[in-house]
């Protein structure tokens, strides 16, 4: 088992230097720091707007694993794949095909405003040159050169907004499986036995500190080379946030790069929710955005071809438009960095779909309540224009209920204006009838139909709560 835990002596060794390396250089890193030299989030007001703003974002999940035979990283920690067949598949990691400004043009035609590439996935191997450990795309692999900065590079040229996935987790790393979480002491669990993650004998509270130095020595070469707009970290289940220290890692990361905008995996220190692989049934509390696959798998794996359709995609991110989130869409480009057709095509429709409904999408805000339209929708900033998603094709005039203000206009968002009548209600209670809205088969659209409804003024809605009778 020892000598199947790291993928090699020479590794190994560069990482030992690399630690020394670090702890010579680098400032403390969990000693407190003052809170005062961060701005909060609620003192920066318009921090997150952009990315409340932004409704779609691409996932890229890109590293040694994109040969196509398993899963990321997760192949070798559950034993699927052994270990040194694992990070055999480094060598034929050439990215010889990678063309970051096509993927940038390609991610814009679909409509998305930010991106996020997998820096370091949960196997240690970094896409930058790491002066940290040897374990990356220059050192370790036959790409042999950087690949996060010509990603930057490309995504901000076109306007897109940059964001770096970045695992807290290492299991490459020798000093990280040195501590178990408070909830395993003493505690004899199958789920603190495995190799990678957890210590199998003493724990070795050093070792912690040198991991967490290695940790914060990665994410502020990250932060002062490549300024991300965004950080999104996975990896944090192993430990509790009293041991990696989340609460001055904010702090860190803020002072290295006011800016930037962190995810929820941060033991709650984080700036905005990232529910996975399953949609919310209601809106969250704070900001938030829905990451899925294309497919089944967020690196490339060969065997899968479960792809959703571009409707399926079209409905997913309006319903997450619809509750007031994004959608952060995933692809996986194979070793040589080349996208599957499959992706490409489902992002090409996409992309027809957004662009012709921008004005429905883009800084839109949370719709209307379920009940009032068998639909999803968007509300303007201005709350005076309500965006109607209509997914099917009507049999009869579409309805609209509980609208109390007056309406100037109906019409399809780039198509023709739609006729509409009013009928019952209670005016005495100030209870509106029913808007039967006429949407002809000519005005549908294939992915999804949206009415813009302008009103007289802001929106002004029947409460839910509100009696039938007085």
């Amino acid at each position: 088992m020892i000598a199947t835990r790291f993928f090699s002596v020479r590794f190994a060794l560069c990482s030992l230097i690399a630690q020394a390396l670090l702890l010579c250089f680098a400032s403390p890193v969990y000693a407190a720091n003052d809170p005062a030299a961060v701005p909060s989030v609620a003192e920066q007001p318009d921090s997150l707007q952009w990315f409340r703003d932004a409704r779609l974002g691409i996932f890229i999940h890109w590293g040694i694993y994109s040969e196509g035979k398993d899963s990321e990283s997760w192949a070798f920690h559950d034993g699927h794949m052994p270990h040194d067949e694992y990070f055999a598949q480094a060598k034929t990691f050439t990215a010889a095909n990678y063309r970051p400004a096509e993927w940038a043009a390609l991610f814009k035609e679909a409509g998305a405003r930010y991106a996020v590439l997998t820096s370091k996935h949960h196997d240690g191997f970094a896409l930058w040159p790491t002066r940290l450990s040897k374990l990356n795309a220059v050192d370790g692999a036959p790409a042999g050169r950087d690949l996060v900065g010509p990603y930057c590079d490309a995504m901000r040229a076109a306007g897109i907004k940059v964001g770096l996935y970045f695992s807290h987790l290492d299991w490459s790393q020798p000093d990280y499986p040195s501590i178990l979480p408070p909830e395993a002491k003493g505690a004899a669990k199958p789920d603190y036995k495995n190799v990678w993650g957890y210590p199998q004998g003493p724990e070795n509270p050093e070792a912690w500190k040198r991991f967490l130095a290695f940790h914060r020595g990665q994410l502020e070469e990250l932060s002062t080379r490549y300024r991300p707009d965004l950080f999104w970290f996975d990896g944090d289940w192993e430990r509790s946030a009293d041991q990696w220290h989340f609460a001055e890692l904010r702090q860190q990361l803020k002072q290295w790069n006011p800016a930037v905008i962190l995810n929820s995996r941060m033991g709650g220190h984080g700036d905005y929710e990232t529910p996975e692989q399953f949609l919310p049934l209601a809106a969250p509390k704070s900001p938030w955005e829905f990451c899925v696959t294309i497919n089944d798998s967020w690196g490339y794996q060969k065997k899968d071809h479960n792809y959703k359709t571009v409707r399926q995609v079209v409905r997913l991110l309006a319903e997450c438009a619809n509750f007031g989130g994004n959608m952060l869409l995933d692809v996986g480009p194979l070793s040589d960095g080349t996208l599957q057709p499959e992706q490409v095509q489902v992002l090409k429709g996409l992309g027809r779909w957004t662009h012709q409904h921008a004005e429905a999408l883009y800084g839109t805000t949370a719709g209307i309540p379920p009940g009032y339209f068998l639909g999803t929708s968007t509300l303007s900033p201005k709350r005076d224009i309500l965006y109607l998603y209509y997914f099917d094709r009507p049999l009869g005039p579409v309805p609209l209920k509980g609208i109390r203000n007056k309406i100037r206009r109906i019409s399809v968002v780039g198509g023709p204006e739609l006729t509409y009548s009013i009928n019952g209600g209670a005016a005495w209670l100030k209870l509106p009838g029913i808007i039967w809205m006429n949407l002809p088969d000519t005005a549908i659209d294939p992915d999804a139909t949206v009415i813009k409804v302008e009103l007289d003024g802001p929106l002004d809605l029947v409460p839910m709560s509100k009696p039938a009778n007085p």
